[in-house]
């Protein structure tokens, strides 16, 4: 049998089960009247380079001080931010790309987000790009997670896996984009790729930080049957 990305995705799910990304505070956002969907945008830059327990504490750092909103990350000082979101890493950084992103969000869609994701899915991506530190993979996690339209996301850890299976010669972020996408929509309609998009992407960080390691524990790994580079490791 050969594995594809429809294939890998039935496997992963039986393997893992639903995965129901991205994780939100749907009580802090009922009770402030803020929009969750910002919740996710702050998350994908606090993520980068740093794993998701020390974003938790910085987006609890933000919810405590009632920060969760565009209008008013786009305000605040520079420094102030940068000490609630210490603990998610490179917080200098960070905090100049979410005031960066902010204040675009709060001039020119006027801090309305369903204006904003209501648009073709490359005018949303070239508008994000265009934003200082904020490369194709928050780009798109951003549309998919926050925005709810069905891109998929590549990571490092998808190119891990599709190099060791392998699913694609290519690792490339746009062609590996490229074929899952292409595979995918051959199996699912329009109206069901992001929930798929969606949990595929999860599914595989899951396969990638249990098993799939940068030093791999392929004895365990549910895709042992299919993979080359555990067949490599047995020589």
């Amino acid at each position: 049998m050969k594995l594809t990305p429809h294939i890998l995705y039935r496997m992963l799910l039986e393997e893992f089960g639903y995965q129901n990304w991205w994780p939100i505070d749907k009580n802090y956002h009922e009770k402030h009247r803020t929009d969750p969907r910002f919740e996710i945008i702050v998350g994908t830059i606090l993520t980068q380079n740093t794993a998701w327990p020390n974003v938790e504490k910085a987006l609890t750092n933000l919810k405590t001080k009632n920060m969760l909103d565009i209008k008013k990350i786009s305000e605040i000082d520079r420094e102030s931010l940068q000490n609630m979101i210490k603990p998610s890493g490179f917080f200098n950084q960070k905090a100049e790309r979410l005031k960066n992103l902010a204040t675009y969000l709060h001039n020119n869609h006027h801090d309305n987000l369903g204006y904003f994701f209501d648009k073709d899915i490359n005018g949303i991506r070239k508008e994000l790009l265009s934003l200082n530190g904020i490369g194709p993979e928050t780009a798109d996690s951003i549309i998919l997670y926050a925005g709810n339209l069905p891109i998929f996301v590549v990571d490092s850890y998808t190119k891990r896996i599709c190099k060791r299976l392998p699913l694609n010669t290519h690792i490339s972020y746009d062609e590996i984009q490229h074929y899952f996408e292409e595979e995918l929509s051959k199996k699912y309609s329009e109206k069901n790729l992001t929930q798929v998009y969606n949990e595929l992407h999860a599914l595989i960080v899951v396969l990638a930080k249990n098993y799939c390691k940068k030093k791999p524990e392929c004895s365990k790994c549910p895709l042992r049957r299919h993979c080359l580079f555990k067949k490599h490791l047995s020589q």
